[in-house]
């Protein structure tokens, strides 16, 4: 690795942010222990996104979200619109060390030449809430990025892999 290049990981559950007391904070949602990954389907990439939490990734920047994928194929030139998958991915901790608690996968349609994109915001929030909660919902995406996915989650930590479900490794793999 490059000096001056910071190695990119998964979030992992830190403190109660609470720190104990009953008082302003209780019943907020802590996004510590989730990290988005995409998928470019087209190109086979998969990669940490951080900024993808916001809608701030590299791939959304300069992108004005239209109010339906109809409308984002209709309007603009379908050739120039490419697929990519946010996989919402949680991180958890048991005694044996820390692993991946949920994946949930999510559609974003970008046409670069147009600076125009669809994603559903709801389905973005709801799938994110899920993966927190420790679901698996990979089963949308298309067989290639999941096994990509898989790859992706098993070079990056082996042993957080190991330590997953059965049900994460078989929808991956």
């Amino acid at each position: 690795m490059e000096q001056g290049k910071k190695k990119l990981e998964f979030n992992i559950i830190k403190n109660d942010p609470t720190d104990g007391h009953k008082g302003f904070g209780i019943g907020s949602l802590s996004l510590e222990n989730i990290t988005p990954v995409m998928v470019d389907v087209e190109e086979g990439e998969v990669w940490i996104e951080l900024q993808a939490m916001h809608a701030r990734s590299k791939t959304e920047r300069g992108v004005r979200y239209v109010k339906s994928l109809e409308e984002l194929l209709t309007d603009y030139p379908e050739e120039n619109t490419k697929k990519y998958w946010i996989i919402w991915v949680a991180v958890d901790r048991k005694p044996e060390g820390t692993y991946y608690a949920g994946a949930t996968a999510c559609e974003l349609y970008i046409n670069r030449p147009a600076r125009r994109g669809y994603k559903s915001m709801p389905e973005h929030v709801n799938h994110m809430d899920k993966a927190m909660k420790g679901k698996i919902i990979v089963h949308n995406m298309d067989e290639e990025s999941r096994k990509r996915l898989g790859i992706f989650l098993e070079q990056h930590d082996p042993e957080m892999w190991e330590r997953s479900s059965e049900e994460l490794k078989k929808e991956l793999s």
